[in-house]
């Protein structure tokens, strides 16, 4: 293991990137990388310690609770409660922000936005499933509560984002603005080590991942652009391949390293999109962005999107730029 890098070391060092910081941002990053390896552990050993299946509850989306959603919702709260450098925290699992309380005195800083599994639904069948984060330094005062104004903010605003995937391996990808990097979990040594240093998405790629079963009810410019990527014309030479896990991190991880784009798009029966804007749609496209990609709702830039409510939904596109702008340019001809 000579010459590896791990996590908590690559963060001390990038802290010569922020003048003036404290070291709280970091701790907040080992945290949720601490946090990561215990669902981890849990999504390994499902199967064994019977972890698969419902509890019975829907959340505020509508959407069954899955045992390792509670399990993960819960391990990442408590890790931010515990570290003292988090003032709240907004869940896809918990209808409200969470408020944490101050300990040994401290004054937290930042908020923390969060879908502790994405894409949970696949863990019965044993298909990657992840983590996504997104954090942000709080507005409201430091000698109080955080507030709904910490949360509703654009996702330009964010100082950090990332997400967890728990594949084949597991691995933790974030930003901070200076680029993306990406760290393999060693199981022989818990540790996070740097394995995908400054991540670059390729500007075109061959692959788009979208819900096929989705598309009578698309619009018709990613209705033709769908037409336009399974388009097998061989003297076009531009068969593109279809893959969809429905997964966005197993989804976007692979388009990210591989390149492509990736679609949710609104439909008849979910006119505002799927997607939440702002622990799914915000932090990913930061992500995409900062490794050279381009993120939209099909018109706008998506860190521009200003949210009204926690849970609010969006369109998303985002992926290879050169992708992402002709998808944008039959949204645009055809509507």
């Amino acid at each position: 293991m000579i010459g590896v890098k791990a996590l908590p070391e690559f963060i001390i060092q990038r802290e010569k990137d922020f003048p003036g910081s404290t070291g709280a941002f970091s701790r907040i990053l080992r945290d949720i990388g601490l946090s990561a390896k215990i669902v981890h552990r849990a999504v390994n050993k499902a199967g064994l310690i019977n972890m698969l299946g419902s509890i019975g509850v829907k959340n505020v989306q509508g959407e069954e609770v899955q045992k390792l959603d509670k399990l993960a919702n819960d391990s990442f709260i408590a890790a931010f409660r515990t570290g003292g450098e988090c003032c709240g925290v907004a869940s896809e699992e918990n209808e409200n922000f969470i408020e944490i309380e101050p300990i040994d005195s401290k004054t937290p800083r930042y908020i923390v936005a969060i879908d502790p599994l994405d894409g949970s639904s696949n863990i019965d069948v044993n298909v990657s499933v992840g983590t996504i984060f997104a954090i942000y330094s709080r507005k409201s005062p430091d000698n109080g509560p955080c507030s709904l104004e910490d949360f509703l903010r654009k996702g330009s605003e964010q100082i950090a984002s990332g997400y967890i995937i728990y594949g084949s391996s597991t691995m933790l990808v974030y930003t901070t603005g200076h680029g993306v990097n990406g760290f393999t979990l060693d199981p022989a040594i818990g540790e996070f080590c740097l394995s995908h240093p400054n991540i670059k998405i390729p500007p075109s790629g061959s692959i788009y991942s979208v819900n096929h079963g989705n598309y009578n009810g698309f619009g018709e410019g990613i209705k033709r652009f769908m037409n336009y990527c399974g388009d097998t014309d061989k003297a076009t030479l531009r068969p593109y391949a279809s893959r969809y896990i429905g997964s966005m991190v197993a989804d976007v991880h692979r388009n990210l390293i591989k390149g492509g784009i990736f679609m949710y798009p609104d439909t008849e029966e979910a006119p505002h999109g799927k997607l939440r804007l702002l622990y799914e749609a915000n932090p990913m496209a930061f992500i995409v962005e900062q490794a050279g990609g381009r993120a939209s709702d099909g018109r706008r830039r998506i860190l521009d999107i200003l949210p009204t409510e926690l849970h609010e939904r969006v369109p998303v596109l985002m992926g290879s730029s050169d992708m992402v702008k002709k998808a944008e340019e039959f949204i645009e001809r055809y509507g």
